[in-house]
C-alpha cells in the first residue's frame, strides 16, 4: 500500500482509512495552484517579522527562529485558503464531524536553524489512540528533499503512546519527500520531526491542526478577529473558524434560544 495519491484521488474513505491506519499519514501531490503558493509566501515575509519581534522582546527567540504561529488574520491569504476545504471530507471522515481551526501557522526552514520543531514530538500531548481528536495538515510550499529538510515520520507510531528514543526514530523514520503544493495530513499521535536544511534556499511550508469542536483552539479566533466580523462569514468559515462552538461569557449570553446559542448543537 503507497500513501502518496494525486490531490484528484482524494474522498476515497477506504484507501484513506487504510493509509492511516498503517502510516499515520498521507501524501496529496498537485494540491494548490503556484500562484497562490506564491500568494502565501509572500504574506509569510512580514508575517514573520511581527513574529520575530514578538518572539525576541518576550525572551523566547532562542529555539522559535523561523516559526510562525496563528496567521489567521483577515487581510492575508488565511480566510481564502480555509474557503477551499482542501481535503474536508477526509478530515470530517476522520474526526466523524464537523471539525474547527485549532491552529495555522508556518514553518520557515534554513540552514543551521535549529528550532524546536526539529525534536522528535507529536502534536497532541494526550495519547487518544483510536478515539481521534486531532489531525495534522501540512502544505508544501517548497519542494520537500532530504537535502532541504523533509519531516521524518516514524510509520505507524501513531498506534504507540511511548516516545521512541533517538536513534530509533532516525533509524526506522521515513522522509516525507513530496513536491510543492501537495497536501500531508498525519495523525496528530504521530511522531514525527522536521529535518535539518542543508541547502541554502527556503524549505517553507503551513502547518496547522484541525480537532473536533469540542477541543480548546490554540488562539480565541472568533474573539481575534471580531464576533461581529464573524457576522459576515459564510457557513463554512463560520464553523471552522470556530464561531459555532463558543463559550458563553455571561449568563446574558447562557439563556439563548438554540439558534442564538454560542455552542450550536451540531459540533458534537
Amino acid at each position: 500500500m503507497k500513501n502518496k495519491f494525486t490531490y484528484s484521488e482524494a474522498n476515497d474513505p477506504a484507501i484513506f482509512d487504510q493509509v492511516m491506519t498503517d502510516y499515520g499519514w498521507i501524501v496529496y501531490e498537485d494540491a494548490l495552484k503556484t500562484d497562490f503558493i506564491d500568494e502565501i509566501t509572500t504574506s509569510l515575509v512580514k508575517a514573520y517579522d511581527v513574529r520575530r519581534e514578538i518572539q525576541i522582546a518576550n525572551g523566547i527567540g532562542a529555539n522559535m527562529n523561523g516559526t510562525l504561529h496563528h496567521l489567521v488574520e483577515k487581510d492575508i491569504f488565511t480566510l481564502k485558503f480555509l474557503e477551499q476545504r482542501y481535503c474536508e471530507n477526509e478530515i470530517k471522515h476522520f474526526l466523524k464531524g464537523n471539525y474547527i481551526l485549532n491552529s495555522l501557522g508556518a514553518v520557515i526552514n534554513l540552514r543551521d536553524d535549529k528550532p524546536y520543531v526539529q525534536n522528535i514530538h507529536r502534536d497532541i500531548r494526550s495519547f487518544t489512540g483510536d478515539f481521534k481528536i486531532m489531525i495534522q495538515m501540512m502544505i508544501i510550499l517548497d519542494d520537500f528533499t532530504i537535502e532541504n529538510g523533509a519531516t521524518y515520520f516514524l510509520s505507524g507510531s501513531h498506534k504507540h503512546e511511548e516516545k521512541p528514543d533517538s536513534d530509533y526514530f532516525y533509524n526506522n523514520a521515513d522522509r516525507a519527500v513530496a513536491k510543492k503544493g501537495s497536501i500531508m495530513l498525519f495523525d496528530s499521535n504521530l511522531w514525527h520531526a522536521a529535518g535539518k536544511n542543508n541547502t541554502d534556499e527556503k524549505r517553507r511550508t503551513l502547518t496547522m491542526a484541525f480537532t473536533r469542536p469540542f477541543f480548546k483552539q490554540q488562539l480565541d479566533y472568533p474573539r481575534a478577529l471580531g464576533y461581529s466580523f464573524g457576522e459576515g462569514l459564510n457557513e463554512h468559515l463560520r464553523q471552522v473558524l470556530g464561531y459555532n462552538s463558543r463559550i458563553p461569557e455571561n449568563l446574558n449570553e447562557y439563556y439563548q434560544p438554540v439558534e442564538k446559542r454560542m455552542y450550536q448543537p451540531n459540533q458534537g
